[in-house]
């Protein structure tokens, strides 16, 4: 029995994922850890890293950026896989959780969907086949209590086009503050927040006479938490780097 530990435990899709665990008979979560403690958990929850007295084997974090540092620095000490779904991290913090992938197994999706990761490889595929003369666009939708934007998963899918394109291209997040024409290198990426939304995306190529469009609909949240959990079972198996979905689906 795999042992869990949920960081972000109370909040939206700290409950999912402990949701998805019950349903499951190879894990259970033992603790969690949140800054706002509930007494309706079959577990304790802990406010910081370092009060926790659980034996736990992996943990998976839905929480808040800057939670990362304390979570690294707790799962390094005691040697615990981590999966990080949080999205928001800056560049320094990514260079951190890489640093701290060469002494645990890290795994760290901006998106753990299947489904999300099967339109990123579609999505290069199509810009390698269509090449410059079409344009790309990204649109992201997300509910209106979502704190960052763009999305980390519209990131993810600029990243991935962009790394087959003969060209570095550059992110355009907005536009309104420009008067110019679009430039052939240009990836623009849109941002939507409203209602209860729980994520589209969308990847349109506009070329001469043609418009060809990827998009993914996002109907629940347990697609996300369900993904995460496979991720920590996985994990628990691995020598310490850096993993991602693509080491998942293999």
């Amino acid at each position: 029995m795999i042992r869990i530990l949920v960081s972000g435990c109370n909040g939206h899709m700290g409950r999912v994922v402990c949701g998805c665990v019950a349903a499951r008979k190879d894990c259970m979560v033992v603790a969690g850890l949140d800054i706002a403690p509930a007494e309706n958990q079959a577990f304790p929850i802990f406010t910081k890293p370092e009060e926790i007295t659980e034996d736990v084997d992996v943990i998976i974090d839905f929480s808040h950026p800057s939670v990362l540092t304390p979570l690294l620095s707790f799962a390094v000490e005691k040697s615990i896989p981590v999966v990080l779904c949080t999205t928001g991290y800056s560049k320094e913090q990514v260079e951190e959780l890489t640093r701290a992938s060469a002494k645990i197994p890290v795994f760290y999706s901006r998106n753990m969907s299947l489904g999300i990761n099967l339109l990123i490889e579609l999505a290069k595929k199509a810009a390698q086949v269509l090449g410059p003369q079409f344009d790309i666009e990204i649109v992201e939708q997300h509910h209106n209590q979502k704190i960052d934007a763009p999305s980390g998963t519209a990131l993810m899918l600029a990243d991935g086009i962009a790394s087959v394109l003969s060209e570095e291209p550059h992110y355009i997040y907005d536009r309104h503050s420009q008067r110019k024409k679009r430039e052939p290198n240009e990836i623009g990426i849109h941002s939507i927040r409203g209602g209860t939304i729980v994520g589209e995306h969308e990847v349109i190529f506009a070329g001469p006479h043609e418009t060809i469009t990827l998009a993914h609909s996002a109907q629940s949240k347990e697609v996300f938490a369900n993904g995460a959990v496979n991720a920590a079972v996985y994990l628990v198996k691995q020598d310490p780097a850096l993993y991602d979905m693509s080491d998942l689906l293999k």
